[in-house]
């Protein structure tokens, strides 16, 4: 009986949203942190980078790809982000009759911190957790997710209204669930400044200078080891990887914009060697810098 009632919450779900999210993109919608994403077709590999959230897919399949790990999720699974994360990703499942669709739920580990702090919720800091995983749905975090999508039925200044407390509610429901741990955990260490997430920082802040991990382990208070070790157990990758992707990414932005050739590009983000961003770019893109960004242009 419980998974029937799941699966009609799941069905309500999917035809609300289908009545907001009508176009083949990500939409926007009166709740600040909400955003709705739908695909009629299977798509290619996209490079980014992930940014702390909640990923709740109502129908279709989508895998992810963190370095060497694969994930895949589907109908009432959720991929959470707790920090930014270098991947790729596609739509494995998706028809224009049964249209893949995701609720894109935008995660503030500030907020994180205050609920657990708020709810008493007892915690184990003792390592570092990977900053990605999938969950699954169960009948309570469902009724909540329910309930934020209604919302996009009421008036605007009424959705963006209730939908604050909501987000507490479906924080909460996550934080007491089974995979509760991995969703606090990276979030405790940083409040006890033993994550990561300062190293992130940084380097997001200087991705485009020469750096070398002894001078990022000391701007974060860390040793040479325990930095490697934290940083890939969240990660995936290393420090030097995660800034490589970084700087790619940037690149890639840039020539999107057309302000810039790929020379330019390249000294912008930091690359001395216009040679060196060329190959490195094809590595990450599979293409040379301007085949990639016309490739892109001409993409649905």
């Amino acid at each position: 009986m419980k998974r029937d009632i799941a699966l009609t919450r799941l069905d309500h779900m999917i035809d609300i949203v289908q009545q907001h999210a009508v176009d083949e993109r990500q939409v926007a919608t009166a709740i600040p942190f909400l955003s709705l994403l739908r695909s009629s077709h299977p798509t290619p590999v996209a490079k980014g980078v992930l940014k702390p959230s909640c990923c709740v897919i109502l129908q279709g399949l989508k895998r992810v790809h963190l370095a060497d790990d694969i994930l895949d999720y589907g109908p009432g699974e959720y991929l959470v982000v707790t920090v930014d994360m270098p991947a790729s990703g596609h739509i494995i499942r998706a028809t224009a009759n049964a249209p893949y669709l995701l609720l894109n739920i935008e995660l503030d580990p500030q907020e994180i911190a205050a609920i657990v702090l708020e709810a008493n919720i007892a915690i184990d800091s003792e390592q570092p957790v990977r900053g990605a995983f999938i969950g699954k749905t169960d009948e309570t975090l469902q009724e909540s997710l329910y309930q934020l999508v209604r919302l996009l039925q009421a008036p605007a200044s009424e959705a963006a209204f209730l939908s604050v407390g909501l987000k507490r509610e479906i924080i909460y429901r996550m934080l007491n669930g089974p995979y509760g741990r991995q969703l606090y955990q990276n979030v405790v260490l940083d409040q006890q400044d033993r994550g990561i997430s300062k190293a992130i920082a940084w380097l997001k802040d200087h991705y485009d200078q020469p750096i070398k991990v002894e001078d990022l382990a000391q701007a974060t208070n860390m040793s040479v080891s325990s930095l490697h070790h934290r940083f890939k157990a969240v990660t995936n990758i290393g420090p030097m990887q995660y800034q490589k992707q970084l700087r790619l990414q940037q690149a890639r932005a840039l020539l999107l914009n057309g302000d810039v050739d790929a020379t330019t590009a390249a000294y912008k983000v930091g690359y001395e060697s216009p040679s060196q961003f060329s190959r490195e770019y094809r590595r990450l893109f599979g293409a040379p810098p301007m085949q990639d960004i016309k490739k892109l242009r001409i993409a649905p």
